[in-house]
């Protein structure tokens, strides 16, 4: 069933300690899975959507992941980056019925998105491919066509 597929692992690199963490998880899934796996670096998560609009485009993929992390701060910007990048993503995988894991931390503080994005720990970012590979098995399962 995931044998010839390609994912693209969209990843925000704004907290980059945090990005590699959620990479790691999300490749070590696709690897464990023998998924065949591209990166795009956009700088944060709001770029994600528009990156993400763009890789559809393409047509060369299978499924997506999303990888980010927002960390609230002390204005109303953590409110619109978050809403904003959940709303397009969204708003993508359901226009154009596309395999999508979401992997966007959102965190009160560094510590909280560390728990989350760690690979000894919560490992969003594998969270975020297992979550893309079953939506892919669906489609599948209901005998869509390839997105690529």
């Amino acid at each position: 069933m995931t044998e010839g597929r390609r994912v693209l692992i969209l990843e925000a690199r704004f907290y980059e300690d945090i990005a590699d963490q959620l990479v790691a998880g999300a490749v070590g899934a696709l690897d464990e899975a023998g998924v065949s796996h591209e990166r795009i670096a956009v700088p944060g998560a709001f770029e994600l959507p528009a990156a993400l609009a763009v890789a559809i485009d393409s047509g060369r993929y299978d499924g997506f992941v999303a990888l980010g992390c927002v960390i609230r701060g002390e204005t109303s910007h953590y409110e619109h980056v978050c809403g904003e990048c959940a709303r397009g993503l969204a708003m993508l995988a359901e226009q154009n019925r596309i395999a999508l894991g979401f992997g966007v931390v959102t965190a009160e503080n560094r510590a909280q998105a560390w728990e989350r994005a760690a690979t000894d720990r919560k490992n969003k970012g594998a969270d975020a491919a297992q979550a893309c590979l079953a939506m892919m098995a669906i489609r599948a399962s209901l005998g869509a066509a390839s997105q690529g």
